[in-house]
């Protein structure tokens, strides 16, 4: 699979706490070159990254991040100023918690419901599946697949794991024909990223990417 094949599906991902603008516009500037799927920032950068990429590239931000655990309207309140400011893609954190107590139904209502604060915007839904059982990553491919959110994602790159060659293939058995997949966190090399686009992954989540396309030394998300 030639670079270029893979950097259209990455999201180009800096989310580091100590990110200033000069870094979120140099990986702007990356994602333009290398014509990636998407830029993945903070939101308090959204507004400024989408005014100086303009239609060249789609602005995706996080919600809930990195620990889920914000109220509902919390996220609603977050995904709602998130677009105002220009975001186009929206990556929100379930609640972990509602999951561990089987609150499925929860789970789902709170997806839905930033569904639809998105509209025609893509969501896509980080389920942190390093914390999950089998059984509740199962639960969660039909909660997404039901909530009509439009991605299945596997981490944040903030817990103790990242994105597994068995995960994508356990959502690729249990997704809905509508939704799509994206690992994230961990994804080192480029053959790891063709083997995650081979096994059915439509994103990866990943800042590293480009320094490997750049032949420069990779570490972080």
């Amino acid at each position: 699979m030639e670079i270029k094949e893979i950097m259209r599906h990455v999201d180009h991902t800096l989310l580091s706490q100590t990110a200033t603008w000069e870094d979120i516009k140099r990986i702007c500037d990356e994602a333009m070159e290398y014509h990636t799927a998407s830029v993945c920032i903070p939101p308090s950068y959204v507004k400024q990254a989408k005014e100086y990429v303009g239609t060249k590239m789609a602005v995706c931000t996080v919600i809930g991040f990195p620990n889920g655990y914000m109220t509902t309207k919390a996220k609603e309140f977050e995904t709602r100023d998130a677009l105002e400011n220009g975001a186009d893609e929206i990556d929100m954190v379930i609640n972990i918690g509602w999951v561990k107590d089987g609150l499925y139904d929860q789970a789902e209502e709170e997806i839905r419901r930033l569904k639809a604060v998105c509209g025609d915007k893509i969501l896509k839904v980080i389920i942190e599946t390093c914390l999950l059982t089998e059984e509740e990553k199962v639960r969660m491919c039909q909660v997404v697949t039901a909530a009509g959110a439009d991605y299945i994602k596997t981490s944040t790159g903030f817990s103790k794991a990242g994105a597994t060659f068995a995960d994508i293939e356990l959502f690729a058995a249990h997704i809905g024909k509508n939704v799509k997949m994206k690992a994230a966190g961990g994804i080192s090399t480029m053959d790891d990223a063709e083997q995650f686009l081979k096994l059915g992954a439509d994103r990866l989540g990943t800042s590293r990417m480009v320094k490997l396309a750049k032949n420069e030394s990779a570490s972080g998300y």
